[in-house]
């Protein structure tokens, strides 16, 4: 029984080593097949970095940008007026344009919650909450409690805040040279899916230093901070 004993853990001793060595074999012939399949560049390609979120003092802030829309709200309190560097700048596009023969105004700087509260409601009563949504924002939500947002347009224009602003000599002028004085269209022509709201060629985002980065790229603001 004893020499029958050792002679099978022999056997199977051998087995063992001659399948390690075919592993090993075929591991040796197929290197780069191996590879490729632990690191796929297609899926390598699609991670996106994650955007920076904070909220400071009951406001949020993406990769640095304050932030109000649908999903993100500013506090009630919130009330700093029209920034002085939105008024800097936008005063300097207009004369900027006037040069050019465009006459802008403003149509609509800052507005408080409170102002927004009886906006919104005028809005629902007369049409009804889905179409209200689709181009006023709830209290809280709105651009223009920012302080960076403003509604523009044309002194002869019958088409401010419309989208045939869009239109305009004043529009097809601004719309290529805003992000030299650091806005942009908020929200613009085909994202209304992502920005929920509906075109809006008139109203323009104070983001500073970021605008030409934001121009260039195309998006909205959403899908550039990854927020879409």
């Amino acid at each position: 029984m004893g020499r029958l004993l050792k002679f099978m853990v022999l056997f199977l001793l051998v087995l063992q080593a001659a399948a390690c060595g075919r592993g090993l074999e075929e591991a040796e012939t197929r290197p780069h097949e191996t590879f490729e399949r632990a690191y796929d560049p297609a899926e390598i390609g699609k991670l996106q970095a994650v955007p920076d979120i904070a909220v400071v003092d009951g406001l949020t802030y993406v990769d640095g940008i304050l932030i109000a829309n649908k999903e993100y709200a500013l506090p009630e309190d919130y009330n700093p007026g029209l920034q002085p560097e939105v008024i800097e700048s936008y005063k300097q596009m207009f004369r900027d344009g006037a040069e050019e023969g465009l006459d802008f105004i403003m149509v609509s700087g800052f507005r408080s919650y409170d102002y927004q509260v009886g906006l919104y409601n005028r809005y629902v009563a007369r049409e009804g909450k889905e179409a209200a949504d689709r181009y006023s924002a709830r209290p809280g939500h709105s651009e223009h409690q920012t302080g960076l947002t403003i509604d523009v347009g044309s002194a002869e224009s019958t088409a401010n805040l419309k989208t045939e602003f869009g239109e305009t000599p004043e529009y097809k002028w601004m719309k290529d040279v805003a992000h030299e004085y650091g806005f942009i269209v908020r929200y613009p022509e085909g994202k209304e899916d992502i920005t929920g709201y509906m075109y809006e060629p008139w109203h323009l985002r104070y983001v500073g230093d970021e605008a030409e980065a934001i121009y260039e790229s195309g998006l909205s603001l959403e899908e550039y901070l990854g927020i879409d």
